[in-house]
């Protein structure tokens, strides 16, 4: 059952990488098939890496990392989907001017604004748009923190506190949270804490990394889901961890990884991970996440999508055989 607080939340709020020896994230690939019903498929896979879903005004809004700056691809059924003609954040829109990863958007409905917080040259950056494809400007061309970070994710507590988790490179690929001010664009740095490192053997196959963090709340407990491994590693996957606040302290859980290449839900995909969940228009969850192109090939990285639930005892569970997007006409 999709938690009611949560729900609640995104009502109210929102609409619904790597080492330190950075290897860039642009990919793009597409085939020809035959065209079902009025459907015309100009390409088999939605190719994008790290990404997000938002789903706003009956739509589905997907954002990735395959290009300078971001694009953005529209769908109503999550299966076909059709690319903007424009970039939803243009490079001259931003600060920076390589390394875009992993964008994630969120309608703030207090604002009436959408904004953008993404990775751009190893900083983390907000831009924001009054509409979900944008154009998406950062109004202030500064990072949000002046270190080094990656993957960025916003999460608006039931109280109205946001908090921003992103990715620092403090022994490896770590991920901390800090409280935002107001303005969406500055984080409160006293608050800035440890929440997930790379620890268990499944997570340290290749690298010392966690990434890609998203939270959601199901009752009174929080879900931290992360990637771990080298997004190059066949063995990139998924795991979580929960918590009684949105800032920790931080237990695994002991069933992790929850998505995987040995994983049913994989359907034979290798490279999992980094991806995020999101509500459907039914009330449910999807998760969104990336594969590699084939088992012999990283890129390019292509996104697909699997059914998710959290049972009654508060587990996390991906299943379903992965949905495939096409792009069409």
């Amino acid at each position: 059952m999709v938690s009611k607080h949560f729900i609640l939340a995104v009502t109210l709020f929102w609409s619904c990488k790597t080492t330190n020896n950075i290897a860039t994230k642009q990919d793009d690939g597409s085939a020809k098939e035959d065209a079902p019903l009025s459907y015309e498929i100009i390409g088999d896979k939605l190719p994008i890496a790290d990404p997000y879903v938002l789903y706003h005004g009956d739509k589905y809004y997907a954002y990735g990392t395959r290009v300078n700056g971001f694009e953005v691809y529209i769908s109503e059924d999550l299966k076909h989907w059709k690319r903007s003609a424009h970039l939803a954040l243009s490079p001259e829109n931003s600060w920076g001017t390589r390394w875009y990863w992993a964008p994630e958007v969120y309608y703030v409905a207090s604002r009436n604004r959408f904004y953008m917080f993404y990775s751009v040259d190893e900083h983390i950056c907000v831009a924001s748009s009054n509409r979900p494809e944008g154009p998406f400007i950062q109004q202030e061309k500064t990072p949000i923190v002046s270190e080094k970070a990656i993957d960025t994710h916003l999460y608006i507590d039931e109280d109205g506190t946001p908090y921003l988790y992103y990715v620092r490179f403090t022994g490896g690929n770590v991920i901390w949270v800090a409280e935002m001010n107001d303005d969406l664009r500055t984080i409160k740095a006293e608050t800035l804490t440890k929440c997930i490192t790379a620890e268990e053997p499944w997570e340290r196959k290749q690298g010392t990394i966690t990434e890609g963090p998203s939270v959601i709340k199901h009752g009174n407990m929080y879900y931290l889901m992360y990637s771990a491994n080298h997004f190059e590693s066949q063995d990139y996957a998924v795991g979580y961890a929960t918590s009684n606040s949105p800032k920790g302290p931080w237990k695994k859980y002991n069933g992790n990884p929850i998505l995987r290449r040995d994983k049913p839900a994989a359907s034979g995909l290798v490279g999992t991970g980094h991806g995020a969940p999101f509500i459907t228009a039914d009330g449910s969850y999807n998760y969104i996440y990336h594969a590699h192109a084939n088992m012999n090939s990283i890129g390019p990285r292509t996104s697909y999508i699997n059914d998710m639930t959290i049972s009654e005892d508060g587990v996390i569970r991906i299943s379903g055989e992965a949905t495939k997007p096409v792009l069409v006409k």
